[in-house]
């Protein structure tokens, strides 16, 4: 198949042409003809497959076909991502595929001040592409109204339930017309996520070119067991003695990505970091460098999991093992796109072997082992499965009541594992 016998709009299929695209991906075969027919879709398939193009192009052959101007604070088309980054990534792909076609595309996330987003929607928008938090946001104060609604498309949705933005999209739901069309994209389909699609789709197409959570084929993945303290030392050797042209490191706390580039920095390695507490603007710098080149070695937390879509990324280092087992999947999927081989090594200290055997389990695959030794099972200690935290030995008779008398001193409820996440972008 080509992207000629999809039968898409002349300009479309001529911006397809400037860009040298010949033949779509599996996902883009299977889904666009679907979407082009009107119908609701659920579609999966791993990071770096195309799933962008598979909902841009048929949502801009719709407008192509039946152009119309837009009402004011009213969008045609809303396209939900998790980050701010792939935000961004998608309103480009929208401007890239329908740039000979009259259509306005809008970007609204938090980091950056919300009155130009404001003025921009007054007028209306076809596509209107927003993180939910800030998405929310722009409807309360009333800048804009989602009773128009065409088409929705809910693009990583399973990043976005380990982000715990799921209330706030049913909140979005309830918003929509009833009839319009809706697309459903993700890399992994937990349970939660088939039963948001469950109530928000209507008898839909379902398309899985890859097994939900498999990892690239072209990724040449090892692991390396070593100690917490030796992780600085064997970054550093890594990156000066491998043939690297971007390298990616995922730490686990933004604290520790910074921690990483002074260690790196102190070694000679010029490296920047990504992350949470980083504006906007410095974001969107440090991933402008990083992808021309400028920056050859990046520090990120999982924000850039699924927001960092670069080419000529040769290697991903999980400096901290990802304590939710998905997370690898995407982290990996960095690298190895656009058909290029990769590599992927994952350190492993001794409290993070029972993470490395839930990815094991979860990827069905044995990581190959290409330095150091595991522990013996009786050093590795076990982990709270919803924290990632050691569990608290336990104690007895009095002892034992005091401990728990002191564990929670406070009533005020913590803040949830998805709110704390949500605050990391």
């Amino acid at each position: 198949m080509s992207f000629t016998t999809l039968g898409l709009a002349e300009p479309i299929a001529r911006a397809l042409t400037e860009e040298r695209y010949v033949e779509p991906t599996p996902i883009q075969a299977a889904a666009i003809p679907a979407i082009l027919s009107g119908r609701d879709l659920v579609g999966v398939a791993q990071t770096g497959t195309g799933k962008t193009a598979a909902f841009a192009l048929p949502i801009l052959d719709r407008f192509a076909a039946s152009p119309r101007r837009p009402a004011r604070k009213q969008c045609r088309a809303l396209v939900l991502s998790p980050t701010r980054e792939l935000s961004g990534q998608i309103v480009d792909s929208f401007r890239t595929y329908g740039r000979h076609l009259r259509i306005s595309v809008t970007l609204a996330i938090g980091g950056v001040p919300i009155g130009k987003q404001i003025r921009t929607l007054a007028n209306g928008v076809d596509v209107l592409v927003a993180t939910p938090g800030r998405l929310l946001d722009l409807c309360k104060c009333g800048a804009v109204s989602l009773d128009q609604v065409d088409v929705l498309v809910l693009d990583e949705a399973d990043r976005m339930l380990d982000m715990g933005f799921i209330n706030d999209i049913r909140r979005i739901v309830a918003m929509l017309p009833r009839q319009r069309q809706t697309l459903l994209f993700s890399a992994t389909m937990p349970a939660e996520i088939t039963r948001l699609a469950d109530t928000m789709l209507s008898n839909p197409a379902r398309v899985s070119v890859n097994p939900p959570a498999s990892t690239a084929e072209r990724v040449n993945q090892r692991a390396v067991h070593v100690t917490r303290a030796d992780k600085p030392r064997l970054l550093a050797e890594i990156l000066t003695a491998e043939t690297i042209d971007r390298a990616l490191i995922f730490a686990r706390t933004k604290h520790g990505a910074d921690k990483v580039v002074r260690g790196l920095a102190a070694a000679g390695i010029d490296a920047s970091a990504i992350h949470g507490n980083k504006s906007q603007g410095q974001r969107q710098r440090v991933l402008m460098a990083f992808r021309s080149g400028r920056v050859r070695t990046l520090v990120a937390t999982d924000i850039a999991a699924r927001g960092i879509d670069v080419d000529g990324v040769s290697h991903v280092i999980n400096y901290d093992l990802p304590n939710i087992p998905e997370s690898y999947v995407h982290r990996i999927g960095r690298t190895a796109r656009a058909g290029n081989a990769g590599v992927a090594i994952s350190f492993c200290s001794a409290d993070e072997v029972p993470f490395l055997r839930a990815i094991e389990k979860l990827i069905c695959l044995q990581i190959p082992v290409a330095g150091g030794e595991a522990p013996p099972a009786a050093q590795t200690e076990p982990r709270n499965k919803a924290r990632g935290k050691p569990r608290r030995r336990g104690r007895t008779g009095a002892n034992q009541a005091e401990t728990r008398h002191f564990a929670r001193p406070s009533r005020t409820p913590r803040p949830d594992h998805g709110t704390r996440l949500r605050r990391e972008v």
